[in-house]
């Protein structure tokens, strides 16, 4: 029985202008209200209605970890590959040719950790002061 009274039967419906829609859809796209229908129903009965709260600095931060992932996958995988392109050599004269040859790989790599270390620190010290 309970059930039957939670059901909406009655419609109520108005019609508003271009930028008046807009704006009621405005206010409602920053809520977590699934349904503008939901949305109007909560504001018209006083009920509470959660807005979605985005904070921009999280957002860079997240944006740059993405991308510092990425770079930080890509030498990764690099790096793999030449640590088993080294396994596969059989004589030493192959793996002396084969150093210097990879030498620049594996000083790109140390440059780009030291970049996201320094990174890191800096991120750290910005959020460590708010």
């Amino acid at each position: 029985m309970k059930g039957k009274e939670q059901q909406t039967k009655s419609w109520i419906s108005f019609r508003v202008k271009p930028k008046e829609y807009e704006t009621i859809y405005g206010h409602f796209s920053k809520t977590t209200c699934r349904k503008l229908s939901e949305y109007v129903r909560n504001v018209l009965l006083q009920k509470p209605v959660v807005v979605k709260f985005r904070n921009q600095s999280a957002d860079e931060l997240l944006a740059e970890m993405i991308n510092l992932k990425k770079e930080l996958n890509a030498i990764g995988h690099n790096f793999n590959q030449v640590v088993h392109k080294l396994h596969t050599l059989d004589h030493d004269a192959d793996i002396k040719r084969w150093l210097p040859e990879n030498l620049a790989a594996q000083q790109r790599l140390l440059l780009f950790t030291e970049q996201v270390l320094l990174r890191l620190n800096q991120i750290h010290q910005q959020w460590s002061s708010k």
